[in-house]
This record gives C-alpha cells, structure tokens and sequence, in this order.
C-alpha cells in the first residue's frame, strides 16, 4: 500500500539532521557556477524522485527502500565528491594568496634593508670624508708651522748678520740704493736703530754715488735721530719722502717676509713634493 509519510525527506534521504547539516553547509561554500550545478542534481533528483514515486505502486516496499537507499547513496557521492573539489579549490586559492602576500612582504623587507644598506653606506662616505678632511688640515697646518719655524729661524739667522760689521755695512748699503731707486725723489729722510746711526752714516756715500751713476738725479738724504727704529727691528733702514707720505720699509724682518711669499711655494715644493693639482707656481 502506498504510504507518502514513507517518502519524506527527513526520514527517508536525509535520515540524519547532521548528514542535512553537512549538505547544507557545503552547499553554502559552493561557488556560483557549482552551486547552480549542484541544484541542477537535486532538480534532476527530485525528478526521478517524482517518476519513482508515481511508479512505487508497483514496486513492493522493499524494492522502494532499496531504491531509495541507492539513491542516497548516489547523492552523498556526489556532496563528497562536491566538497573535495571546493576543499582543493579553497586549498589552490588560499596558497596562491598566501604566496603573492609572502612575495609582497619579501618585496618590502628586501627594499627596507636595501634604503638602510644605502643610508649606512652613505654614513660610512661621509664619516669617511670628515675624518679625510680632518686628516688634511692637520697636515696644512703642520705644513703652516713648518713653514712659520722656517721663517723664524731665518728671522734669528738673518739677526746675527748685524753682527758682522763688513757683510751687514754693505748689506746696508744695498738696502739703501734700492730703497732710493724705488722712490725716485729729491729729498729723502733715513730712519735706522740708534745702534746702527754710525754704520748707516758710513754706508750713504757710495749708495748716494750709485743713485746718482745710475739715474743721473742729485738727492739730499738726511737721518731722523729723532725717531729710530724699535728694538722689535733686527736692522735695516727705513726710507721717507713728502714729509712722510711715501715710505719705504727696507728693514731685514720686511725684506725676509717679502722674499718669505716670493720662496714659499717654492719651499713647499722642496719639503714636500710638488703638488699634482697645482697649475701655477706663481
């Protein structure tokens, strides 16, 4: 006899409320296009259901059941079969994502190590050219003290010529006629240290000769004894025209310190090599 209570779905394809769970779970993680294909299934099930329904009133209860239980079967299949293919595809997608997220962050990571190694390399230049800097002009300026060591022992030697009476009268002498050259005038006023008044007296006759042989011009010198020279002065002669207007420094300390800038680069080429970046040597 036919009984449709036999036939409900709760009782009969999905006995257990956890086996309709599970279906119905995976159903819901089934993408669009499976989804609409699962559905098709169950359309085409249900169908067969409906045609085995209208023919179970020749079928004897026992073949229904076992035609219902292959059925069940069948369908269960196809969920499993169903849920393994999401499964793999949720599996292929989430790995796929996982490794672009892993690249992305390798990306970051490598970029943020390659700004540091370039700002630290970029330190390394600058600390590297201070310290080349530094290591300069600790050599300049103890090249300059050098050089100021030089001058001074010059200074100290050039003081002892005084000294010799003969070598520092004609010295004197020379400083004079170019101190008079330099001037061109008429009348000169002479200033030296107290102590050499008598030397310098003693040299104006031939530099006053020399003058005249070589520019044919008279000139009338006269000796300031009323300012001599300091004692910071090692010797020499100092040389005034137009009432103090126009002065000639012709001390030994003016004459060194001229020849000092003439011979200085000459004397840092002796001391420490010619310098490769150096053009000119005026």
């Amino acid at each position: 006899m036919f009984t449709p209570s036999y036939f409900h779905i709760s009782d009969g394809i999905f006995p257990s409320s956890n086996r309709h769970r599970k279906c119905g779970l995976r159903h819901q993680l089934l993408l669009p296009s499976q989804s609409r294909e699962f559905s098709q299934k169950l359309v085409d099930f249900f169908t067969v259901f409906v045609i085995i329904t209208a023919v179970k009133m020749a079928m004897s209860d026992q073949d229904v059941q076992k035609q219902i239980k292959h059925m069940m079967a069948f369908i269960e299949q196809e969920a499993n079969e169903k849920a393994e293919e999401i499964d793999a595809k949720a599996e292929e997608e989430f790995n796929i994502e996982k490794g672009r997220l892993v690249q992305q962050q390798r990306v970051k990571i490598m970029e943020y190590y390659e700004r540091k190694e370039k700002q630290v390399e970029l330190q390394k230049k600058i600390q590297s050219s201070n310290l080349l800097n530094q290591s300069r002009l600790k050599i300049l300026k103890t090249r300059e003290d050098l050089l100021k060591d030089l001058m001074e022992e010059a200074r100290q030697r050039l003081s002892k010529i005084t000294k010799d009476k003969p070598k520092y009268k004609k010295f004197m002498e020379g400083l004079i006629t170019q101190g008079l050259f330099q001037l061109i005038e008429a009348s000169v006023v002479l200033r030296c240290k107290q102590e050499d008044l008598d030397l310098l007296k003693e040299s104006l006759p031939a530099s006053v000769q020399q003058y005249k042989e070589a520019t044919g011009n008279d000139v009338s010198i006269s000796i300031d004894t009323d300012n001599f020279l300091g004692n910071d002065v090692s010797g020499g002669v100092e040389l005034l025209a137009q009432h103090g207007k126009i002065r000639v420094e012709n001390m030994l300390e003016s004459r060194l310190s001229l020849i000092s800038q003439q011979m200085i680069p000459e004397l840092r080429t002796i001391l420490y090599g010619a310098n490769p970046n150096r053009k000119f040597m005026d």
